[in-house]
């Protein structure tokens, strides 16, 4: 495959001139990273480890919407809670990984179903869970508006 073949996805990150905080630019985006507040930082914008969940859960609610449409089915809201554990002594590693989909308008096994294709094609999702251990609630609320 050639290198015009490939999908690239592009982030500058640089210091702000603040001690823990860092200035990030993805297309024409751009937003504050800060370094958590227990170990020192400013901890007032997001955190990395924030960010990178939430990528985590916003694909999910993407991919799942994307594939609900591409297959018909009525799907009328996506939720995704997650919530990554880690040691204070390890704080590079989490220790378990939470994620709760909540998938108003389908069934269950429709629900199923579109959460394990989210599983086979999020990048994000498939790189935390070859690192740690990833628990999947799935909860279809067929009849219940949002």
């Amino acid at each position: 495959m050639s290198e015009e073949e490939l999908l690239v996805t592009r982030v500058q990150s640089r210091s702000s001139g603040v001690p823990g905080r860092s200035l990030n630019t993805a297309r024409n985006h751009h937003f504050v990273i800060d370094e958590p507040a227990y170990t020192g930082g400013p901890g007032e914008e997001i955190t990395p480890a924030e960010a990178f969940l939430a990528g985590v859960s916003g694909c999910g609610v993407l991919l799942v919407e994307a594939f609900a449409r591409h297959w018909g089915m009525p799907l009328r809201l996506v939720e995704v809670d997650i919530e990554g554990v880690r040691h204070p002594e390890t704080p590079q590693e989490f220790q378990r990984v939470d994620m709760r989909f909540r998938l108003h308008g389908v069934n269950e096994d429709d629900a199923r179903r579109l959460v394990e294709r989210y599983q086979g094609r999020c990048p994000l999702y498939r790189a935390l869970a070859t690192a740690t251990q990833v628990n999947i609630e799935i909860e279809a609320l067929p009849g219940q508006k949002p």
